[in-house]
């Protein structure tokens, strides 16, 4: 099996994203805080000085023999570059786990979030050599979707509000310069997005821009139909930008049988694995820093009977970061017992 090799080596692929910095930083507080971390990730960011371990390291461009003896092989660059590199790590005979969306469909590729289990009432299959973690939106419809289910779920919409930090450290930076400049009066700069999302929402970034909502869309769709498998009703899926750094709010509208009750809905929340917010409810600032996904109690559309409204937020980077560590920690168990 993958995990119980002699190595400690755990690789991180896409190291210099922030995703990539969020994973190495809760690795070093784990069980795997004693491993030997090896960074890698594009050209671009190769020679970047980083530390890992407590003690300095560069991230370094991929090799021949990058992968080599890795124990864990974490993915959380670019979808495209996992996919280059996907064919060398799993000669080595690693296990993989993909943060980065591009490899969720593949064949063998095993889907898992805390909860997932539970929710489709089986254990997991068989220890895989490859396995993806969706990210925070799609982990939250899919969560709904099984939740609601065992409540007759007739029909799901999932509208997902996407802060610039999906599309990296440049994409905050340009967030940043432009909400000073729209400030100041001063023209802005849009290298990134192609367009002002500064104190904007919007369906779709600038023609011109290599970042696509539309891309993003077919990942979430396609994440949940993996986390999914044919059980209960996929969502309706929509992406929105939202002029913030940080944290994934989303909305989602359920037809459900006219019987459910409020205390049956806030149950059925509890057991997908939200955390119910009374009050105030979340927000992308609430959840900043957390691992779990949070919720306002959902509410009954007076005018709709069986139609229920759902509000939440979820720390994008942190979410699936810290899945993806405790995935590493319950293979790992699997081993030992």
């Amino acid at each position: 099996m993958p995990l119980d090799r002699d190595s400690h080596r755990i690789v991180i692929a896409g190291a210099s994203s922030l995703l990539g910095a969020e994973l190495k930083s809760l690795l070093e507080e784990s069980r795997f805080a004693a491993s030997e971390f090896r960074l890698l990730d594009e050209e671009f960011a190769a020679g970047t000085l980083t530390e890992a371990g407590g003690e300095a390291a560069v991230i370094q461009p991929v090799e021949e023999g990058s992968f080599e003896r890795a124990r864990l092989v974490f993915f959380t660059g670019s979808a495209g570059f996992t996919r280059a590199n996907v064919k060398a790590a799993r000669k080595t005979g690693a296990t993989l786990i993909d943060l980065s969306g591009a490899l969720s469909e593949d064949p063998g590729t095993l889907v898992w979030f805390p909860g997932m289990d539970a929710l489709h009432d089986a254990e997991s299959q068989k220890p895989a050599h490859l396995y993806a973690v969706p990210s925070a939106a799609a982990t939250a419809a899919g969560s709904l979707a099984l939740g609601l289910a065992p409540h007759g779920l007739r029909r799901l919409t999932f509208t997902a509000f996407q802060p610039v930090s999906e599309a990296g450290r440049a994409a905050v930076e340009e967030l940043e310069s432009q909400t000073s400049h729209l400030l100041s009066f001063q023209s802005i700069g849009k290298p990134v997005f192609d367009t002002q999302v500064a104190f904007t929402m919007l369906d779709r970034f600038g023609s011109e821009s290599s970042q696509k909502l539309s891309a993003v869309r077919d990942r979430v769709r396609a994440e949940i139909g993996a986390v999914l498998t044919g059980k209960g009703i996929a969502p309706a899926v929509q992406i929105l930008h939202a002029p913030v750094f940080y944290g994934s709010a989303f909305s989602a509208c359920a037809e459900l049988d006219a019987v459910a009750d409020q205390t049956a809905m806030i149950g059925a929340c509890k057991r997908a694995g939200f955390a119910l917010t009374p009050g105030d409810g979340p927000s992308n600032v609430s959840v900043a820093g957390e691992s779990l996904i949070q919720l306002a109690e959902p509410e009954a559309d007076p005018s709709q009977p069986g139609t229920w409204w759902f509000w939440g937020a979820a720390d994008n980077i942190r979410l699936p970061a810290a899945n993806a560590v405790k995935l590493a920690a319950k293979l790992a168990d699997k081993v030992a017992s």
